[in-house]
């Protein structure tokens, strides 16, 4: 498990290997990803959107930008969490993602950025 906190909001994600499959006469290596997030702070939070870059070890970057997570834009009151898995699949066993998530501030009506730590994803039977 990776974790850090920006701005009272912790982020902690674990990963999993879902397996192979192939699609389009090619592999594909699926990892799943849960991330919680965790509003340490006084103040009421929103989730407004995401940014994600994708490192495949055979591919170029992939950047991915959407509102929400999951179709959702969870509100965290001080003390409140939010979970949420996902998924993405590489062309390769190694990969990892990073990304934020902007988030606004109830109270100053500021909007700001949650750091998503660097997490890897590898596939156990590649590992030495």
């Amino acid at each position: 498990m990776v974790t850090q906190i920006t701005r009272g909001i912790k982020i902690s994600v674990l990963t999993s290997f879902e397996g192979t499959y192939f699609k389009n006469y090619k592999i594909h290596f699926a990892f799943s990803y849960e991330i919680t997030i965790e509003n340490h702070s006084k103040d009421s939070v929103q989730l407004m959107s995401r940014h994600w870059e994708i490192f495949d070890s055979l591919n170029n970057k992939d950047f991915v930008d959407g509102e929400g997570v999951i179709g959702k834009k969870p509100v965290l009151k001080p003390g409140e969490s939010h979970t949420y898995s996902s998924g993405c699949l590489l062309s390769s066993p190694f990969g990892a993602m990073k990304g934020y998530f902007n988030m606004i501030n109830f109270t100053s009506t500021r909007s700001f950025r949650v750091i998503v730590p660097t997490f890897r994803l590898s596939a156990p039977f590649a590992l030495n």
